[in-house]
């Protein structure tokens, strides 16, 4: 494990990533993740909500969850941010090994021709 904080989401399938609208309130969704010297990535399409919300607040609130996004630990802040290139590679390459199922989203992505995008959390 990269630090004592980050313990919590050690084993974990899912997290809640709470990100913030323009108003302030927080929505929570539970999402499949990798953490990687000492950084979450989270793997989604490019026009989903939290992406947009986060390209307009890059604060963020995590906590590790199970896949109906009941909180299972303690939260923490942190700060988001999409990001691409070797880094991103690198992480997609991480959420291939770790979850089966996401190689079949790959391919569906794809064939639907949706752009993914990779969100980056950094612990505050």
């Amino acid at each position: 494990m990269d630090s004592p904080k980050l313990a919590p989401f050690d084993g974990q399938k899912y997290i809640s990533l709470e990100t913030f609208k323009k108003s302030g309130e927080g929505v929570k969704t539970p999402v499949w993740f990798v953490l990687h010297n000492s950084a979450f990535y989270v793997y989604t399409e490019d026009g989903s909500w939290k992406v947009k919300r986060i390209r307009n607040n890059r604060r963020v609130r995590i906590a590790p969850c199970n896949m109906r996004g009941e909180v299972k630990g303690p939260s923490m802040d942190g700060t988001a941010q999409i990001i691409d290139g070797e880094e991103q590679q690198t992480a997609d390459k991480l959420l291939d090994q770790k979850y089966f199922l996401k190689k079949l989203f790959n391919f569906m992505t794809k064939i639907n021709r949706h752009k993914r995008a990779m969100i980056k959390i950094v612990a505050a």
